[in-house]
């Protein structure tokens, strides 16, 4: 059976809500804990978000697919649109507004438990061409990965690879690998350390639909038929047969 359309849509906003309260609020410890050592700060945000990215797709993945990025459900919705697998059109849209709300909620989450003003907009300009590039570059590796990990059969270590690789892109992209809509309008909520200024989020948008852009054809060559596995992505998301439960 396929699951409930409010359930998934549930999963997304929490998840999604969580993923940015772990972002935002790492950041604000890093720099509480640290002052004046950016490295530090940034080792402290990516691990904490590298882990918390990987326990939530743990969490929400069985319900929704744990995607909490709109380039992934829409790379979803594109590849899988002619074999029927993956999401749906009125998924995907919902599935967008879902990430994007529980993205600023989350974010204004982070702000009030370390007793900030709920709405802080960011005032860090992000706006160059080398950020974008890297934006490109880490949203690419991104839809990459989940969908190469679909199409072979090992989407069960979707958790602990995505993780790592957004751990990863935080140190080796120059924009820290935001590689997320959602996530980046979420971020511009929060005056501290992950925030980006509003200013500069259409041009990280921009960008991220470019990475995912260049991802889908990547993919085509490589994984010509990865379409066929978009309703593994990132886990399976089909409920169990309650009939099977009483099986011999």
């Amino acid at each position: 059976m396929t699951i409930a359309l409010w359930r998934r849509l549930l999963a997304e906003f929490t998840g999604t809500a969580l993923l940015v309260t772990a972002v935002v609020g790492s950041g604000i410890m890093a720099t509480t804990l640290s002052p004046g050592d950016v490295g530090l700060q940034l080792l402290e945000n990516s691990i904490a978000t590298a882990f918390a990215l990987a326990a939530l797709i743990l969490i929400f993945g069985p319900v929704s697919g744990a995607h909490f990025n709109p380039v992934v459900s829409a790379a979803d919705w594109f590849l899988g649109r002619r074999t029927g697998t993956g999401l749906t059109g009125r998924d995907l849209s919902g599935y967008v507004a879902a990430q994007v709300a529980g993205a600023i909620g989350g974010s204004i989450l982070a702000n009030l438990m370390f007793d900030l003003t709920a709405v802080d907009f960011s005032a860090k300009d992000r706006i160059a061409g080398h950020l974008w590039l890297g934006e490109v570059v880490a949203t690419t590796g991104l839809i990459l990965l989940i969908f190469a990990l679909a199409r072979s059969g090992r989407a069960p270590v979707a958790p602990a690879a995505v993780g790592a690789y957004i751990g990863a892109a935080y140190w080796f992209t120059s924009s820290t690998s935001f590689a997320n809509p959602a996530v980046t309008i979420g971020r511009a909520f929060s005056d501290t350390f992950a925030g980006i200024a509003p200013a500069s989020v259409p041009g990280f948008v921009i960008a991220q639909l470019v990475g995912l852009a260049v991802g889908i054809g990547l993919l085509a060559a490589l994984y010509p038929d990865a379409g066929e596995a978009a309703d593994q992505v990132v886990v399976p998301t089909e409920e169990r047969d309650p009939a099977l439960d009483h099986r011999p």
